[in-house]
């Protein structure tokens, strides 16, 4: 199962460690470990990020998954603060990229206090006990969620309030006359136009889909390689998973880009 990682150490030694044995887990077969970094924040609460990368790895880098999780945990005091300068839509953002709720921000970011060091993850994993034991052997407390379909989610939601609001002004205007009747045929197109730009979104969503599919099934083809045949039929699983996801959530994408049209065609 896909799903994002928050480790909190006491120190950024302790977060190499907890990196390091994900990694092994890693090499080993256990997980399937797609992005990962370590996050330091210091004495005054600042945040410096490391990217995990050397000459072994499967190409770990922070990839968009583990980098808007790291945005949300990042921020001075959270996405409350973000939301208050003005910066909702990058939130927003950061929270489709993540597929992670506020809660589990909200929980991953308490614990991650002045001087604490925290490893940052997206991983493949069928069961909790060897990245646990293994974390907690280190000195970390783990967090984790799975990670949901926000961004399809948020796409079907723009739509029905679209239509909704299309549908509404609709009635209105076949009861007005003259003015007000050619107001609220320029609220109309307006809307007309706020869809078309929600399928734009969905097309944004289901590219990011792809590319983020193709890498993680990149990622599984490179690990296959490297396993013994034991651990060769997990990761043959995995990959079965990953194809299966990205097809589930490209049909419900799909589905909101037909209902889209629908609603342009009124």
């Amino acid at each position: 199962m896909n799903k994002m990682l928050v480790a909190v150490f006491d120190n950024e030694v302790a977060a190499d460690a907890g990196l390091r044995a994900l990694r092994k887990l890693h090499a080993d077969g256990e997980i399937t470990l797609y992005a990962a970094a370590v996050m330091v924040k210091d004495a005054k609460g600042g945040v410096t990020v490391r990217k995990a990368v050397d000459d072994d790895s499967i190409g770990v880098v922070t990839g968009m998954a583990v980098g808007s999780l790291i945005g949300l945990l990042g921020g001075p005091m959270g996405v409350a603060i973000g939301a208050a300068a003005g910066s909702v839509a990058g939130a927003v953002r950061e929270f489709w990229g993540a597929g992670v709720g506020l809660d589990f921000i909200e929980t991953s970011d308490k614990h991650l206090q002045a001087g604490k060091s925290a490893v940052v993850a997206e991983i493949e994993e069928e069961w909790v006990i060897p990245v646990d034991a293994a974390l907690e052997a280190a000195g970390g407390r783990v967090f984790r969620r799975s990670r949901t379909e926000v961004a399809e989610a948020q796409v079907d939601s723009d739509i029905v309030a679209f239509k909704s609001e299309i549908r509404d002004l609709e009635s209105e205007t076949a009861r007005a006359s003259g003015t007000l009747r050619t107001k609220l045929q320029d609220r109309i197109v307006a809307a007309k136009e706020n869809l078309d730009l929600a399928m734009d979104r969905g097309r944004n969503v289901a590219e990011t889909l792809k590319k983020e599919a193709e890498w993680k099934a990149e990622a599984l083809r490179v690990q296959l390689s490297q396993v013994n045949a034991e651990m060769r039929d997990r990761i043959e699983t995995r990959v079965n998973q990953v194809g299966r996801a990205y097809h589930s959530r490209g049909a419900k994408l799909s589905q909101a880009w037909s209902l889209t049209k629908e609603a342009l065609a009124v």
